[in-house]
């Protein structure tokens, strides 16, 4: 799926998007990514939490994973042919040791600019 195309899909975490009426709810998209750390990742982050503070080779990870699983609910809101997706949500689970879930989801909605 072409990444370009997201940027003209507006996403807020709000229940509605300003200037925008709600004409039909199409229903939650998402999208799901489960990410792994590198060994190598794993003993950087290893040796920052020993020495404390932020853990990048952890950040970057985590930021990576957020950023596929909302390209993949993207791509399931263009699946659907929305306009736009309110009530944005990340979650995430850690489900074995250094293995987890990252989950991007919303609901996908028809809008039309308010009068």
């Amino acid at each position: 799926m072409d990444h370009d195309h997201h940027h003209r899909i507006p996403v807020t975490t709000a229940n509605e998007l300003a200037g925008y009426t709600i004409t039909n709810y199409l229903g939650v998209v998402r999208g799901i990514v489960v990410r792994a750390q590198t060994i190598g990742q794993g003993c950087r982050g290893g040796f920052a939490s020993i020495l404390g503070g932020n853990i990048v080779a952890f950040e970057e990870v985590c930021e990576k994973a957020r950023s596929d699983a909302f390209n993949r609910m993207m791509d399931h809101a263009l699946d659907v042919d929305a306009d736009a997706i309110v009530a944005m949500r990340y979650d995430a689970t850690e489900f074995a040791q250094g293995v987890t879930e990252v989950l991007a989801y919303g609901t996908a909605v028809k809008i039309r600019r308010s009068s």
